[in-house]
């Protein structure tokens, strides 16, 4: 196993101390798999004091206090972060993240302290001075076999956090859920003691399933198994939606949105987590209005006529049940109200002053990258060919307009407004929406054609 060389000289030194320094989470369980990690999670046995530990820690760089509850030492050496930490016992007395009584013991053994972690894979360990992994509980052996299982019962239930990280680990890994640890996770839900945790931590745990797993539907379709989806009716309302089956071959609102999340994990994997993120809640919420809009006549015929302009109000209940970031939630709306405008642009050969006006509403580029997604994670021919037209062609025509990635900018301001001999008032407004009306239709393209309409239109009629 790859350590670096300030992690290796600190091991050394502990062990003069008679003190081990252990690797612990998920750096061991990345290495077993073959994966990359550059979390460096160390546990020290030993010592009978964090005081102690940061003393020494403090020779090689800056140390600080972080996790005041948990007692862990951050360590900083040049680009490189290690998060140091003491045994510790813990004991569930009240709700919540906070509610547990943590007592470091030094007496521990590796087994006893590993204990408390929540599944098994979780629980290995490497002695960085012996050069051996430490697997007290047969982690190993569930990732060869495929399966995520819990350590304890007892401690396992303590934090109903465990069962969104059941969900995420799941999905990353494309692991099974053990019988038994489905039971707890269910009981948890069944409990409600999901109400106990708050969104901020809901919402890492999301965005770990959303960011880390190259098929995110398996984390949903096991919250849907679970039971997690009670407590997000906006996603449990979309399952056994029916669809038009010219247009969705693959099944109900569920299935095509299952399909099309993965797709846009896939399509959004170079992107930067922020931009991805946003994306795929995007795209998970794309139909939400389906919901309100979803109609069968007589003769069968299915429709959702206006589900996207629907989707924004159960779209924005969602996401603010996850987080409190208004900008982010604000973001993504648009991407949910639009989706349809690609298709139905290419379709009906849209003016270039339609999509200059669409430029204005959303980001054209992220629009077709919403759209491919919804078209592709689908079962049409079309879908299967993995080609989308309307998005290329779309793309390709703001790219040639320039409103690919922002709406024109307008020809004339308001101190444009003054230069011209007209007096600073509310009327500025409506004078520079008329004029940027007229030149995002194409009849008036530069300044001096701006300034000859404001002089004919809005200064010599009124003389």
């Amino acid at each position: 196993m790859k350590i670096t060389k300030t992690l290796t000289d600190i091991a050394y030194l502990l062990n003069i101390k008679k003190a081990k320094a252990i690797l612990v989470g998920g750096a061991v369980r990345d290495f077993v798999m073959n994966k990359e990690s550059k979390d460096y999670d160390v546990e020290v046995f030993g010592l009978k004091s964090l005081e102690e530990l940061q003393e020494l820690l403090s020779q090689f760089g800056s140390v600080n206090l972080v996790g005041k509850s948990f007692g862990v030492l951050k360590l900083r050496v040049g680009k490189d972060e290690y998060d140091f930490s003491l045994p510790r016992e813990e004991e569930k007395v009240a709700l919540g993240h906070r509610g547990f009584d943590i007592r470091v013991n030094s007496n521990l053994i590796y087994k006893e302290a590993a204990v408390r972690r929540d599944f098994r894979m979780n629980a290995l360990g490497y002695d960085i001075v012996d050069k051996k992994i430490l697997d007290p509980f047969g982690g190993i052996e569930d990732i060869k076999n495929g399966i995520l299982r819990h350590i304890d019962d007892r401690t396992f239930v303590q934090d109903p956090l465990r069962v969104y990280r059941a969900v995420q680990f799941s999905a990353r890994f494309e692991l099974k859920l053990d019988r038994k640890t489905f039971s707890l996770c269910k009981n948890i839900v069944d409990d409600g003691r999901l109400n106990e945790l708050s969104k901020e931590r809901v919402y890492e745990e999301f965005k770990k399933l959303l960011l880390k797993s190259e098929k995110p539907s398996i984390g949903f379709e096991l919250m849907k198994e679970i039971g997690i989806l009670r407590y997000f009716p906006e996603l449990e309302a979309i399952i056994g939606l029916p669809q038009s089956p010219i247009w969705h071959p693959e099944g109900d609102v569920w299935v095509h949105t299952m399909m099309a999340l993965d797709k846009m994990s896939q399509l959004s994997n170079n992107l930067e987590p922020k931009q991805r993120v946003k994306f795929i809640f995007a795209i998970l919420c794309h139909d939400f209005g389906k919901v309100s809009s979803t109609h069968i006549n007589d003769k069968g015929k299915i429709s959702s006529i206006g589900h996207e302009e629907a989707g924004l109000e159960p779209t924005s209940s969602f996401l603010f049940r996850l987080t409190n970031e208004s900008t982010f939630i604000d973001s993504i709306l648009p991407l949910v109200k639009y989706h349809l405008r690609p298709s139905i642009y290419y379709k009906n050969s849209a003016k270039d002053s339609t999509i200059k006006r669409l430029a204005t509403k959303v980001n054209i580029e992220d629009l077709v990258l919403i759209a491919r997604a919804d078209n592709l994670g689908r079962s049409t021919k079309e879908a299967l060919s993995n080609k989308y037209e309307a998005g290329d062609w779309l793309l390709r025509r703001a790219k040639e307009l320039k409103v690919d990635k922002e709406p024109i900018k307008p020809l004339l301001q308001g101190r444009d407004l003054i230069n011209l001999g007209l007096l600073p008032s509310p009327k500025f407004k409506e004078i520079l929406d008329n004029l940027y009306q007229e030149q995002l239709s194409g009849t008036i393209e530069s300044k001096e054609k701006a300034v000859e309409y404001i002089n004919r239109v809005f200064i010599n009629c009124s003389k």
